[in-house]
């Protein structure tokens, strides 16, 4: 079973030997039960807001006096050049990372002063690069994803088994579900990850670069699924390196430079050239997607050559 730490859920640190659990003595294993299986409510919205909020590695502030509300029931993307404090505000907003100063709420109330139960029904993180115990099968990671629903008196109930099913299914993962991570493309890995993320059926879902080391393809599907995902009902956000797929896929962009908020808002409304510069420091040129009309970014390089 997983470390009841909200970061355990996630990061696989502290695995005991879960193939033995009576949580797989079930008959949760009948790969037909898929198909009696109908979409599950989501838990009602959270609201996710900082409010001066002040984070740090080994002393240094990365993110600095931060106002932030996370809109509901949208796709928010994080965007900024490297080291400017994306993935530590993602950690920050997941209480994976206590505040110098400042706060997060989640319903109003400071992240900190929640339990760590409270916090992962509510709030789901995938990390970048999460990594699992030799062998372990998607089901079984999946099944983690349940945790914070368990009691002592009860550590596997009715209620478990379908919203694991659920995410196999959403995720396209039930196929799969026998296979372990180690013999599955990274696309797959993903998103078995991402099901384990779902199956805590929380109405918030964080993401850090979940595209990362992803061919184009791959990279296609798992935004399309978070996509999917977020027409359901759930907040999104996400870290993306890509500009163009921010744009394509976010509601919401949070450009960030030096710790704060540059700007932010539709990407129609702010991905401007000045903002490319002013972030990222290379000049570009801003057109419009020809299947999207969303703004599509174009570097100018010492390369490029203006057509006359």
């Amino acid at each position: 079973m997983l470390d009841p730490d909200l970061s355990g859920l996630t990061q696989m640190n502290h695995i005991d030997d879960i193939h033995n659990s009576d949580i797989y003595k079930s008959n949760i294993h009948d790969r037909d039960t898929h198909n009696d299986i109908h979409r599950l409510p989501i838990p009602p919205q959270s609201v996710l807001t900082t409010r001066q909020l002040t984070l740090s590695y080994d002393q240094t502030i990365v993110i600095k006096a931060l106002d932030l509300a996370i809109p509901v029931g949208q796709i928010t993307a994080l965007v900024g050049s490297n080291g400017c404090g994306k993935s530590t505000l993602l950690r920050g907003l997941a209480r994976l990372l206590k505040p110098v100063q400042g706060a997060v709420y989640l319903d109003s109330r400071s992240i900190f002063q929640l339990s760590t139960k409270q916090v992962a029904k509510q709030l789901g993180i995938l990390p970048q690069s999460p990594t699992a115990p030799e062998g372990l099968t998607v089901r079984e990671l999946v099944a983690q994803g349940r945790y914070p629903h368990q009691t002592w008196l009860q550590q596997w109930s009715a209620e478990d088994a379908r919203q694991l099913e659920q995410a196999l299914m959403i995720t396209h993962m039930l196929e799969l579900a026998h296979r372990p991570l180690d013999t599955l493309s990274g696309g797959q890995r993903q998103r078995a990850w991402i099901a384990m993320t779902l199956a805590q059926n929380t109405p918030i879902v964080l993401l850090d670069e979940p595209t990362t080391f992803l061919d184009l393809a791959h990279q296609i599907e798992i935004l399309d699924l978070l996509y999917d995902l977020n027409r359901e009902g759930r907040t999104i956000v996400m870290v993306l390196h890509d500009l163009n797929q921010a744009c394509r896929y976010a509601d919401h962009l949070i450009a960030i430079k030096q710790g704060q908020v540059y700007a932010q808002g539709r990407p129609s409304q702010i991905m401007t050239e000045t903002l490319v510069e002013a972030v990222f420091s290379i000049k570009s040129r801003i057109v419009t997607d020809p299947l999207t009309q969303t703004p599509m970014c174009i570097p100018v390089s010492r390369k490029s050559r203006v057509s006359p």
